[in-house]
């Protein structure tokens, strides 16, 4: 009765993790030939672990990723393009922590929106706050939230997201009101938060698709200033997928 008496105490002070792991081994009679000091070290053990799982499953919740991409699952071509040494040194998060930011581009279909989800992915598991947004998107969510009073907390979430991914950048030309908001933006997390920004546009085209030079040189400025580069190549991941499916059909 005691015991149970503790399992509901430790749910009560949420502390779930060793309240599962106390209720586990109530129901393992060989653990109790564990000394207390080790019976004690996997009961923090687990609550360590609830808590990292509870932790990652609400970073992921709030990124909303396009693409349940991860490191491990990425494949590497031969050829010029994505190095496999230059996709390690990113995964470790040091160019968040350091305040770098990021750009992918490549043609249509050659995985920038994977790779670029499986480094959001991978910020998550390292306890960085992440958003993924097509930039359009956000655009028109900013616009929005400058006539329903949402604007000032929406700019205020951007600009403390550790990690902000701005993918599909440079498919339309940006209106004077975009570029107001993306300057905006882009100035609040500049040397102080991480941006990728993933596009099917080299980055000498921007310029044009931002328009307006003087604004245009600024927000390149600063997205460009300490930032890390990937050029992808090749044909479209989705072209050769397709045409594995058709030849297996045939086989």
């Amino acid at each position: 009765m005691l015991n149970h008496t503790t399992v509901h105490q430790l749910h009560s002070l949420k502390l779930a993790g060793m309240a599962e792991a106390l209720a586990q081994q109530l129901d393992q009679p060989h653990a109790f030939a564990l000394a207390f000091e080790e019976r004690l070290a996997l009961l923090i053990d687990r609550e360590i672990s609830h808590r990292d799982t509870r932790r990652l499953t609400r970073l992921l919740q709030l990124a909303k990723l396009r693409t349940p991409a991860t490191i491990e699952d990425i494949h590497y071509r031969p050829g010029p393009g994505l190095k496999r040494e230059v996709l390690s040194t990113l995964a470790t998060g040091q160019w968040i922590k350091r305040r770098h930011n990021l750009t992918i581009t490549g043609p249509t279909g050659c995985g920038k929106t994977y790779i670029a989800c499986a480094l959001g992915h991978q910020a998550c598991r390292q306890g960085l706050s992440t958003r993924y947004f097509r930039l359009t998107r956000l655009l028109e969510d900013i616009r929005i939230a400058h006539g329903d009073g949402r604007y000032a907390r929406l700019m205020k979430t951007l600009a403390n997201t550790e990690l902000l991914i701005l993918d599909d950048f440079g498919i339309h030309k940006l209106s004077a009101a975009q570029r107001n908001d993306l300057m905006e933006v882009i100035e609040e997390r500049h040397e102080k938060k991480s941006t990728l920004v993933a596009s099917q546009l080299p980055v000498e085209h921007w310029h044009d698709v931002i328009g307006e030079a003087t604004l245009a040189d600024a927000i390149l400025d600063r997205l460009l200033h300490r930032a890390h580069r990937i050029t992808m190549t090749g044909d479209s991941m989705r072209k050769r997928q397709a045409d594995l499916t058709d030849r297996d059909r045939k086989d």
